[in-house]
Parts: C-alpha cells; structure tokens; sequence
C-alpha cells in the first residue's frame, strides 16, 4: 500500500501511539489528535519530528475538522477506556465517545475522506454467548443503570455509525475489537499494571512467606491477554487485506485464568502467593476469548504468549511506578 497522510485520533494513547509508530515506520505522512488528558506525550518520544501532533479535545468539532484536512485516511481511536472510569465517570466516556464518532464521520464527509479505520472493543458483547466468540455474537447492553455499560455502548453507538454511514459516504469502513491489548505503559487502570504495583507492595509488606494479594471475583473469570505488538500486526493486516464494512477480532485464544495471572507475576517476583478473593463488580464477564479465524485468514498470527510478555510488562511498572497516578 502506498504511502498515504493519516489522521490518528488518540494518537499518543497506548494502542493509538504504538499504531502511529508502526505507520511511520511504514512510510506514511502521520497526523495525531490528542488532548493528552489520558494518553501520554511520552509514548512518541523519537518520533515527534516524524509526526504532526495537534493538541485538541475530539468533543470539539471544528478542531476535529481541522485535523482532518487533507487527510487520506482517519483511524478512529479518541476514547475513555479503563474499568475505573466506566464506572466513576460513564458521563465523560458517553461524551467522549459518542460525540468523537459523530465528529469524525462529519469531518471525514467535509474533506471528502474514503477510508476510516474504528477501533471499537471486546466490551461490546458484555457476557458473550459462546467461547470463543466470533464478530457476528450479538452486541448487548444488559442493564443501561449499570454505569460500567457507558463504555461497550458508546462503542456499539460508534459501530452502527461507521457501519451505516460508511454504506453511503465511506469507500473502505474497517472496525476491529481488540481483545485485553497489555504491554509497557498502557496506563494504571488495567488489570495488569494494577495486580503488578500491588503485589509489589504487597511484597514489602510480607517481606517472607506468602505474598497475601487479594483480586476480584474467584479467580476463576478468564480473560485472554494480546500483547501491543501482536494488535499493531492484526491491525495491520486488516488494513492491508480487510473488506470494506467488515469487523475483525484483534486478540489471541490463548485463555488464562485471572488468578492464573497473579501467580505468573508472583513467581516472576520469585515469591509464593496467598491468593484471597472478594466479590466481581456488578456487569463484569466471567469469561472471554476472542475467535480470531476471520483475521487469521488474511494472515495474521499472534506470536507473544502471556509469558513472554507479562515480564516485560510488569518489569516496566516495577521501574516506572513514578508515573502511576497519586491517591
């Protein structure tokens, strides 16, 4: 594919910087929308002379106008992700997202855009059907007063859109739903950096025997981990090979059990574990792993097990826990 000018909305948050580092590397002319209020101006160091980076609030229309000028293409990433705040702030990742997509498609339509790429999210099933569950499982919000559902369903509203707006307006419409994407520095409200800064702590607090560490739900509920590297690949090929109005999962059928998580950071500390459990949160999934046929017949294959790239994860949040956020 030739060289094209590409707007990244969100391009210095975690999934959106490592995509605009790949694009690049590729050889495109790469323009980034962020306000920075949740990505990191940090994750595009060595690259900020390759990119034009443009300050600005997605909620604002005219500067998501503005940053579309002259693009060939937009790759949809502005949002709020992270369990705390679907359910601390569902108003803001509303906002955020259902306005962000309005914006973009408008903005895209103003500047005669053809091809737009939406990252959307594994939320959008809630407690899928079947496992492993494939794009076509039926999108759900089980109970709109649960305020951890702002999130899937600002994702299933963007879906609709991109789809019904693309028959008429879009010549190549992609979406693909990644699958619990981790990796160094994905932000400290996820599971993984979370369990990392806590048993550490809760290793200097038991500096011998058993580690006490208590996580949500049995422990049993399993989820099933893509590192960074594997989604920019996925991403990749669809964009490459994928077909216009069509949904890809991004993730890897590698399942693994929450507690199973805990114990791999446990023994990479060289310390044994007391797990103990409380109560899973209102809306949470028991269980999720993605069916990834569909992508995988246009070549992509994940290539990082969880055990390989757990360590580098949590070795960068026992390094950088500077950065975590002060309580």
């Amino acid at each position: 594919m030739s060289a094209r000018k590409i707007l990244v909305t969100g391009g210095s948050g975690f999934i959106g910087s490592a995509l605009v580092r790949r694009l690049v590397r590729d050889g495109h002319q790469v323009r980034v929308l962020d306000d920075n209020s949740r990505g990191r101006p940090r994750r595009l160091d060595g690259i900020e002379n390759d990119i034009e980076f443009v300050g600005g609030d997605i909620r604002n229309f005219e500067t998501v106008v503005a940053a579309a000028r002259g693009m060939d293409e937009v790759h949809h990433l502005a949002f709020v992700n992270g369990t705390e705040f679907f359910y601390s702030q569902p108003e803001l990742v509303l906002d955020v997202g259902v306005k962000g997509m309005v914006h973009v498609i408008d903005a895209c339509r103003r500047h005669g855009i053809g091809t737009l790429i939406l990252a959307s999210s594994s939320e959008v099933y809630q407690t899928p059907p079947h496992i492993p569950t494939a794009e076509d499982a039926p999108l759900v919000v089980p109970d709109p007063m649960n305020p951890r559902y702002s999130y899937g369903g600002g994702k299933i509203i963007s879906e609709l859109m991109a789809i019904n707006f693309g028959r008429k307006y879009f010549e190549r419409v992609l979406i693909f739903r990644p699958h619990n994407v981790y990796g160094p520095d994905m932000g400290f409200e996820h599971v993984v950096p979370q369990f990392a800064l806590r048993f550490r702590k809760a290793a200097a607090g038991s500096p011998t025997g058993p580690v006490p560490f208590t996580i949500q739900g049995s422990g049993l509920e399993t989820r099933s981990f893509c590192f960074i590297d594997d989604l920019v690949e996925g991403v990749m090929t669809m964009r490459a090979r994928g077909e216009h109005l069509n949904i890809y999962h991004v993730g890897t059928t590698e399942e693994i059990s929450i507690a199973d998580v805990a114990r791999l950071i446990a023994r990479h500390a060289g310390r044994p574990l007391d797990l103990l459990t409380s109560p899973r949160l209102e809306g949470s999934t028991g269980r999720r792993c993605p069916d990834i046929s569909k992508l995988a017949a246009l070549g992509y294959k994940p290539r990082v097990l969880l055990a390989q790239g757990l360590p580098r994860t949590v070795d960068w949040y026992w390094e950088h826990d500077h950065f975590a956020p002060k309580s």
